[in-house]
C-alpha cells in the first residue's frame, strides 16, 4: 500500500480516467441535442405528481426528477447534464467497490474500466431512470458491506460499514423493486457460515432494519391502495407470459448487445471466480449478491414476454469485483479486445443518435418507428403545436380541464406531460391502467368541452369517441437528414351539442 509505484502500474488507472473523460464528453455534447426517451418522460411526470411509489417502480426517481427540475419536471437538457456526471461516477464507485472487495488498485482499475466501458453502463446510465440511482446504491451497498466484513467484529468501523450497507441496499430498493432482493441478499450473507462472528453482533441486522426503514412509505401506499404496482407488473401486463423460446432468445440476444459479446466471456470467467472465491466472508457477500437476484430474475426474464435484458443487470454487478479480486485474472489480451469492442459499439450508438447525416446509411428496409433514435427527436415541435391548439380551443372563462390533451398510450402521455408540466391537463387512453388514470382519470377527460389527440404513426388515427366530433386535424412532420422519421397528429374533437 505505501509502496513507490512502479513504472506501468498506473496504466489502467489512466485508462479509466481517459474512458471517463471521453465518456463524460460525449454525454455533455447529447445533453445539449437529445429529448427524454418516453421512459425518462413517464419519471420527469413523476415530479410532478409525488408519491412514495408509482405503478412501474417505487418513487425515488420521481424525488430525483424533481430536485433536478427545482420542484417541477425538468428539462431533458438538465436532467441529462445531471445524469451524464452522474454516470461518470459509477465507474469509479466500482473501482472503490473492487478495492473494499480486497483487490489491488491495479486489478479494480482494470475491471472498472471494462464496466464503464460496458454499453448497459456507457449508454443505459445516461438516461434519467431509476437504473442510475439502483446501480450507484447497489455498488455503494456491496463497498459497504464489504468493508464491514473485513473490520473486526464488533468494532465501530464494522458497525459504521453494516449501516450504510442497508441503508443504501434500502436506497436500491426504493430506486427499483428489484433493489428488495439485495436486502435479501445481506441477510444471507450476515446468516452464512463465514460471517458468523459478524453475525453474532447488533451492527449488520441493525443496518438490515435501517435499509427497511426507508421502505416503509413504498410499502404503506401499496398495503392501503391493493399493492397496485404488485399488480400492474405480475397481472395487468403480463397477459401474454409464459416460458418460450421467444424469451429465451430475448435475454440471451440482448446481452449479447447490452454487454457486447467479448464482455459476456468476461462475465462467465467472473462468474466461476465468484464461486471459487465463495469460501470467504466477501466471496459469501459477492455469491449471495450475485446468486439469489440471479435466482429470481433469470425466470421472470424467461416467463414474461415484456420482459427488457437489463431486468437481470443488478445480479451481474457483483461480479466485477469478483473478477478483480479472483487470483488469477483473464488475459490482458481478453481484456483489452473486450474494451476495445464494447467502446466501438458505444461510440456507434452515439454516433448514430448525435450525427444525423448517418441515416443516409440505412439499408432499403429502414423502418423510422422501430428506430430509438427517432424517440429522441421531435417533441419540441409538436409540443409547440399542441400549446398553440389548446389556446385556439379556449374559449374565454373556460375552467381547467374544459381543454385536455390525450393520448393513445402512455408513450405519448408522458412526452406530453412532462413538456407541458401542468399548463394543460393531459389524460391517457392506455390499453390497461396506467399512472394517468389516477392523475387525470379517463371518466374525467371524457367530459371536456375540446380534446386536442396528439399521436403518431405508431398509433393510428384517434378512437370514436360518440360524444365528440373531429374539428381539425394538424400534422407536424419531423425530419433527420432531410428525411421525414416520424409525423406527430393533433386531431382537436369538439364535444357534440346536446339535443
Amino acid at each position: 500500500m505505501g509502496t513507490r509505484a512502479r513504472p506501468g502500474e498506473h496504466v489502467e488507472l489512466g485508462a479509466l480516467l481517459a474512458a471517463s473523460a471521453a465518456l463524460l464528453s460525449v454525454r455533455l455534447l447529447a445533453a445539449t441535442r437529445v429529448g427524454f426517451g418516453d421512459s425518462e418522460a413517464l419519471y420527469a411526470c413523476y415530479a410532478l405528481h409525488p408519491q412514495p411509489a408509482y405503478l412501474d417502480h417505487p418513487g425515488l426517481v420521481g424525488v430525483l426528477a424533481r430536485a433536478i427540475g427545482g420542484g417541477t419536471a425538468p428539462t431533458p437538457g438538465r436532467a441529462h447534464l445531471v445524469t451524464a456526471v452522474l454516470a461518470t461516477l459509477v465507474p469509479w464507485l466500482m473501482a472503490l467497490a473492487c478495492r473494499a472487495c480486497g483487490a489491488s488498485w491495479k486489478r479494480a482499475c482494470a475491471a472498472a474500466l471494462v464496466f464503464a466501458l460496458v454499453p448497459e453502463i456507457a449508454i443505459g446510465l445516461f438516461a434519467m431512470t431509476p437504473d442510475l440511482p439502483l446501480a450507484m446504491a447497489w455498488t455503494g451497498a456491496l463497498a459497504a458491506a464489504a468493508t464491514g466484513l473485513r473490520a473486526p467484529a464488533g468494532s465501530a468501523r464494522a458497525a459504521a460499514a453494516f449501516a450504510a450497507a442497508g441503508v443504501l441496499a434500502g436506497v436500491a430498493a426504493a430506486s427499483k423493486v428489484s433493489g428488495i432482493l439485495l436486502l435479501a441478499a445481506l441477510a444471507w450473507t450476515y446468516a452464512s457460515r463465514p460471517v458468523r462472528p459478524h453475525a453474532r453482533t447488533v451492527a449488520p441486522w441493525a443496518g438490515l432494519a435501517a435499509g427497511a426503514l426507508v421502505l416503509v412509505p413504498v410499502v404503506a401506499l401499496e398495503a392501503r391502495t391493493g399493492w397496485p404496482m404488485l399488480r400492474h407488473r405480475l397481472v395487468d401486463t403480463q397477459t401474454a407470459a409464459g416460458l418460450s423460446l421467444r424469451n429465451v432468445g430475448a435475454l440471451l440476444g440482448g446481452q449479447l448487445a447490452y454487454l457486447s459479446p467479448l464482455v459476456v466471456v468476461l462475465a462467465v470467467l467472473a462468474a466461476r471466480a465468484l464461486w471459487r472465491g465463495r469460501d470467504d466472508a466477501v466471496g459469501a457477500l459477492l455469491l449471495a449478491s450475485c446468486g439469489l437476484p440471479f435466482a429470481v430474475l433469470l425466470p421472470l426474464c424467461l416467463w414474461s414476454r415484456v420482459a427488457e435484458p437489463h431486468w437481470i443487470a443488478p445480479a451481474l454487478l457483483a461480479l466485477v469485483p469478483a473478477a478483480a479480486r479472483a487470483p488469477q485474472g483473464p488475459s490482458r489480451r481478453l481484456v483489452a479486445a473486450s474494451c476495445a469492442l464494447a467502446a466501438a459499439v458505444v461510440a456507434a450508438v452515439h454516433a448514430w443518435v448525435l450525427v444525423p447525416s448517418l441515416l443516409r446509411l440505412a439499408p432499403a428496409s429502414y423502418d423510422a418507428r422501430l428506430d430509438l433514435a427517432n424517440e429522441l427527436r421531435g417533441w419540441p415541435q409538436a409540443v409547440h403545436a399542441v400549446r398553440e391548439e389548446a389556446l385556439a380551443a379556449w374559449p374565454p372563462g373556460s375552467e381547467r380541464g374544459d381543454v385536455v390533451v390525450v393520448g393513445p398510450h402512455w408513450v405519448v402521455c408522458a412526452q406530453l406531460e412532462a413538456a407541458l408540466r401542468g399548463d394543460v391537463p393531459v389524460g391517457c387512453d392506455t390499453p390497461v391502467p396506467d399512472d394517468f388514470d389516477a392523475w387525470w382519470p379517463r371518466a374525467r377527460w371524457r367530459h371536456a368541452d375540446t380534446l386536442l389527440w396528439v399521436s403518431d404513426r405508431r398509433f393510428g388515427p384517434p378512437p370514436e369517441l360518440p360524444a365528440y366530433v373531429p374539428v381539425r386535424t394538424r400534422e407536424v412532420p419531423v425530419e433527420r437528414d432531410g428525411r421525414t422519421v416520424r409525423v406527430f397528429t393533433i386531431t382537436v374533437l369538439a364535444r357534440r351539442a346536446q339535443a
